[in-house]
């Protein structure tokens, strides 16, 4: 609301921003306290009454620092060093900008600010570099602004930052260039911010006058009059504004009006800037309630501090006392301790030691057993080659016949024989995969005896043709049983029967 009414009611608004700070001060929020404060601040400044608007500052300030709210004291730096500029001090003004900047960036190195508000502190900095008519350090901190600006979080900036934009423009000798871009932006703030056409009207009218048209020129100083009056913004610009019209009319001869604006320029500028003023006494000369209390706070914490030390003076025999008795039992502690850890680091070490050697142990005996197997493997294979061969010798003597009984005994034999291996082959494979079976059979209970060997031969990447000879089969018979698995299992013509076994 008092955004709102501070064109119309500059009293109203300062009301309402009191209103606000007393009620977010009941709520203990430091940041809007302070925010209403120093708006207030600047509505004081609007209708240049300066002594107000630093008396909000340093309450605003002091506040900031009693709640440790770092976040709070930047908008606070921002506006005194505009106020300190206003007043040509230079040197007092940077200092708080530049306070301002540092403290925005190690909030932002924490992670408590981000680059958008960095905006802010650069555009205090260009904006009073123009004031100050040094376009050269206004186009370095108006580089900064854009660099960090964005247009998603606060697209009004925009129109600001292409009023400096236009002023650094005039200052290069491109005056068509700055006036096209103030008329441009003229209707945003218009609608927006129409106190602020008091600085683009005059700015207009300046670039008029540098391009020779002083009747122009004279419309729009006239305009930004007309403007601060209406709105009651920028009341302390008005004197400028008439020394202005004031040389416009001695160039011209208007002696008369040269004269009036004149001194209408003198009076404005003692009313508001004068030290000597009602609104500004004493303004020069600024009462620095921070440092006085600050100073208090300092003197406080000396008086406790003496306290603490004669206090400390009574019991400093005791201290001593108990000192040396904590001394004397931490010595028995340490050596218990240090006694406790070295039988601790020896049980440690030998448990360790012990750990290794039974893994070394078992180690050997892993070797032992796949050795025992390797040798029973190679039994068998030996055992498969003479019963071959006895069939070759059996069937090479006489004409190539067998009986028929020991052809049956030498096929019960092979058979056996095939039989026991795939035991064998099984119960290794178990042990190595021990729950290969038991997802299978989860995952799919229809699988015959038969098929679930095919699995276990799949998942070890056996070829057809190898799966063929420990089987007994043909690869064809090899080729159609992996088929029928495939349908079994609903696997599509994509997916590899390999790799989806390997996943058991």
């Amino acid at each position: 609301m008092a955004n709102r009414v501070r064109l119309e009611s500059p009293d109203s608004a300062i009301r309402l921003y009191q209103r606000s700070y007393e009620h977010f001060l009941e709520q203990k929020d430091t940041l809007n306290a302070v925010n209403s404060l120093v708006e207030m601040a600047v509505v004081y400044g609007h209708i240049a009454r300066y002594q107000s608007a630093y008396d909000n500052l340093w309450k605003a300030l002091l506040l900031a620092d009693l709640a440790q709210n770092e976040r709070a004291k930047i908008p606070v730096y921002i506006n005194l060093g505009r106020y300190y500029s206003f007043y040509k001090r230079k040197e007092n003004a940077l200092a708080y900008f530049q306070r301002a900047l540092a403290l925005s960036k190690a909030l932002l190195a924490k992670g408590q600010l981000s680059e958008q508000e960095l905006v802010s502190c650069y555009y205090a900095l260009c904006s009073t570099y123009r004031e100050l008519d040094d376009p050269a350090n206004a186009q370095i901190y108006l580089d900064s602004c854009w660099m960090y600006y964005d247009p998603t979080q606060d697209p009004a900036t925009a129109y600001y930052l292409k009023f400096e934009s236009a002023f650094i423009a005039c200052k290069s000798g491109k005056y068509q260039q700055a006036l096209d871009q103030l008329f441009s932006i003229q209707p945003w703030f218009e609608q927006n911010s129409p106190g602020f056409q008091v600085l683009l009207f005059t700015h207009i009218g300046d670039v008029y006058l540098l391009m020779e048209k002083p009747r122009e020129a004279e419309t729009y100083y006239k305009k930004a009059l007309t403007a601060s009056a209406t709105y009651q913004s920028h009341l302390d610009f008005t004197p400028t504004i008439y020394e202005r019209l004031s040389k416009l009319y001695l160039e011209r001869g208007d002696f008369p009006l040269a004269y009036n604006s004149l001194q209408k320029m003198k009076e404005l500028d003692q009313q508001y800037f004068d030290s000597r003023s009602a609104n500004n006494r004493s303004l020069l000369e600024i009462k620095d309630e921070f440092r006085l209390e600050k100073e208090k706070q300092r003197q406080l914490i000396q008086q406790q501090r003496l306290m603490e030390l004669e206090h400390e003076e009574r019991v400093a025999f005791l201290k001593n006392v108990i000192l040396v008795v904590t001394l004397v039992f931490l010595s028995l502690v340490g050596i218990i301790y240090f006694n406790y850890v070295r039988n601790k680091h020896k049980a440690e070490k030998e448990l360790i030691r012990k750990k290794k050697e039974l893994e070394v142990k078992q180690a050997r005996e892993l070797v032992e057993l796949k050795n025992r197997e390797l040798a029973a493997s190679s039994l068998k294979l030996i055992e498969k080659d003479e019963i071959l061969a006895a069939l070759k010798e059996k069937l090479s003597e006489g004409n190539g016949e067998i009986k028929a009984s020991e052809l049956k005994k030498l096929v019960r034999t092979i058979s056996h024989s095939r039989a026991q291996n795939w035991e064998e082959f099984e119960a290794i494979f178990i042990s190595v995969n021990k729950e290969f079976y038991n997802k299978l059979n989860k995952h799919y209970p229809k699988l015959s005896r038969g098929d679930q060997k095919l699995c276990a031969l799949i998942k070890l990447n056996l070829s057809s043709k190898e799966i063929a000879k420990l089987l007994g089969i043909s690869t064809e018979s090899v080729h159609t049983n992996r088929y029928r698995l495939r349908k079994k299992l609903k696997l599509s013509r994509d997916t590899s029967l390999t790799e989806f076994l390997a996943r058991f």
